[in-house]
């Protein structure tokens, strides 16, 4: 405990996500030390109010400190945790407005924003994120590092696989399987698995060919 009371915690990453866990993370009774990010030295001296104190690897500095993971992206949020596992302590932060009657179980290091609602005997892994708006039904399984946008709908028994990424308003036929690292687009209409590492978006969603790498023959 920290000499106001509150439990330490400190943000890893300076990003959108990070501010709009600020106020959320003092309402729910622990005390931000700052944000840590590798890029401090090009940042302002302040990321919503609270200092920017250092890279990734200066968490060690704070003993004591619970970590939250406010990196975007899953796959990078995934490799950060890399970084600092299996010595960190992690926070989770859930918005008071987050509708889970039936106690489904929610990992370590989860962030769910405001208006979640998750229904009945679904599981929600480690390090997720769900942005405003998110419904996950009955029996949905979300695995490790996979962020679920603003909107995202899951139909029942829907399988999100490890850092898979889901855009805003997305909406999962119930059965579903997104495979790990697979990203679904905005407002996609997911009616067919997606396999592992593919992008898919449109209504309904459709793999996207892979764009060309710089450099190579078209």
């Amino acid at each position: 405990m920290s000499a106001s009371g509150g439990v330490p915690l400190l943000l890893i990453g300076a990003s959108g996500l990070a501010r709009e866990v600020l106020p959320l993370a003092a309402q729910a009774g622990y005390e931000v030390l700052g944000v840590l990010d590798d890029r401090h030295a090009d940042l302002p001296p302040t990321i919503g109010g609270a200092p920017v104190l250092g890279p990734v690897a200066s968490a060690g500095e704070h003993p004591g400190a619970r970590l939250l993971l406010c990196v975007g992206p899953s796959r990078i949020r995934a490799v950060v945790h890399e970084r600092l596992w299996p010595w960190a302590t992690f926070a989770r932060v859930v918005d008071p407005s987050v509708r889970n009657p039936a106690g489904c179980p929610v990992g370590v290091g989860s962030i769910l924003l405001a208006g979640v609602t998750i229904t009945a005997d679904a599981l929600v892994g480690a390090h997720v994120v769900a942005m405003p708006g998110v419904t996950v039904t009955h029996d949905c399984v979300v695995a490790d590092f996979a962020t679920l946008a603003a909107g995202v709908s899951l139909g029942g028994g829907v399988r999100v696989g490890r850092a898979a990424y889901l855009g805003m308003n997305a909406a999962v036929r119930p059965g579903v399987r997104i495979g790990a690292g697979a990203v679904v687009g905005m407002g996609a209409a997911v009616l067919d698995d997606v396999p592992a590492g593919q992008t898919w978006a449109g209504v309904p969603a459709r793999a996207l060919a892979p764009r060309p790498v710089l450099g190579e023959s078209r």
